[in-house]
């Protein structure tokens, strides 16, 4: 999936669209990756002289590739559904991400009941894991 694809299915938009590109899917699992860039707003303040993209934001981009895959292979009615983060589980961060980084985020779906599921994620600069997670999100209609 490409950029615009990618919009089609999430909400999210600039400064916050954290997903650039989708390079594997399947029933319950997504590859996909997020290029760093030193023209990103959070590098402003994070930090100056010594940008590192924080990690809040390697969790968000987890999410937001998890949200992909469940939006486009389990949620029945995609368009008018969002998903949303209902606890984060055991979030390590094993190395900085910096500006010309690109971080390949891995999401696999666990268990999945009614409209909740868990799943974990790991994301990766050059094979070397920077952040990984296990996650809860729910499907809840959007209004």
């Amino acid at each position: 999936m490409h950029i615009e694809d990618i919009k089609k299915v999430l909400p999210h938009r600039y400064p916050f669209l954290l997903v650039d590109r989708v390079l594997e899917k399947g029933d319950d699992k997504i590859v996909a990756i997020k290029n760093v860039t030193v023209n990103e707003e959070f590098f402003n303040g994070h930090f100056p002289g010594q940008p590192i993209m924080p990690g809040v934001l390697q969790v968000e981009a987890l999410a937001q590739a998890g949200a992909i895959l469940l939006m486009t292979e389990k949620v029945e009615d995609p368009e008018n559904s969002l998903m949303v983060f209902t606890g984060i589980k055991n979030a390590k961060f094993r190395r900085q991400v910096v500006p010309g980084d690109q971080l390949k985020l891995e999401v696999t779906l666990g268990s999945m009941r009614r409209n909740f599921v868990v799943m974990t994620g790991v994301a990766t600069v050059d094979g070397e894991v920077a952040c990984e997670l296990e996650a809860s999100a729910a499907i809840v209609p959007k209004q």
